[in-house]
């Protein structure tokens, strides 16, 4: 596969890694230009590359640039972390229609030190939970097909997300879908990427490769949360 994005420059990975030892406005303010031309503009050039790459078998997921990318503002107000801004870049990719985090979708972020690779669901509400486990419920021999691919475990590893010790309200404990049931997360997250690779045109392969082997997976889980057309009273009901 032949990249459309040649990695970040190496003056974006010097400064996150000058923002990782120097987490203070004192510092970022005077750098923010570089900030801009470096990190900002890089990654929102990766998000339209990924979304090139998306048309050939994900267009549902395109998303624009500033709804992917993430702010490297921290939110401080509930954190003991008082430090304001992010030592990292990151981006979400949503299916058309639905709404970032309660919904599955994609997601990747960049370090100096680490390079991140994830899909599925992070933050479903009571709704989201409820349908999905209903869907599980009904459809689990094809689930397990999914997250048992040979080139999505390959790539990603096993499914990953926080469980519940025991089985939620309103489902049967020997219900053969029990232990998929039990997660309040579905989520493939890898970081095993070498770093290195985020100045290289090859972050984007591998991204790529991981998002693709995911797709069915995060389809899977989009399936019952996506809304539903109303149905056309001019049509007869059957």
């Amino acid at each position: 596969m032949r990249s459309g994005f040649p990695g970040f420059p190496p003056p974006g990975i010097s400064f996150l890694r000058g923002l990782k030892r120097n987490n203070k406005r004192e510092w970022f303010q005077p750098r923010k230009e570089i900030f801009e031309q470096s990190v900002k503009t890089p990654m929102e050039q990766m998000v339209e590359a990924i979304n090139a790459e998306f048309v050939k078998f994900a267009p549902q997921y395109m998303t624009e640039p500033r709804s992917a990318i993430y702010r490297i503002y921290r939110d401080t107000r509930f954190s003991k972390d008082k430090t304001p801004y992010k030592t990292h870049v990151a981006a979400s990719l949503t299916r058309s229609g639905m709404q970032k985090h309660i919904s599955a979708g994609f997601y990747f972020s960049v370090a100096p030190d680490e390079i991140e690779v994830a899909g599925g669901i992070y933050m479903p509400g009571p709704d989201q939970l409820r349908a999905i486990r209903d869907h599980l419920a009904e459809h689990h021999d094809a689930f397990r097909r999914l997250i048992r691919n040979t080139a999505l475990r390959r790539l990603m590893g096993e499914l990953w997300g926080d469980q519940l010790a025991r089985t939620p309200k309103g489902y049967l404990p020997d219900h053969p879908a029990e232990d998929l049931i039990r997660y309040k997360q579905w989520i493939f997250y890898d970081t095993r990427l070498d770093a290195a690779l985020a100045t290289t045109p090859k972050l984007l392969v591998e991204i790529i490769k991981r998002f693709q082997a995911m797709t069915p997976f995060v389809e899977f889980l989009n399936q019952p949360l996506r809304p539903k057309r109303p149905r056309d009273p001019l049509l007869a009901p059957w």
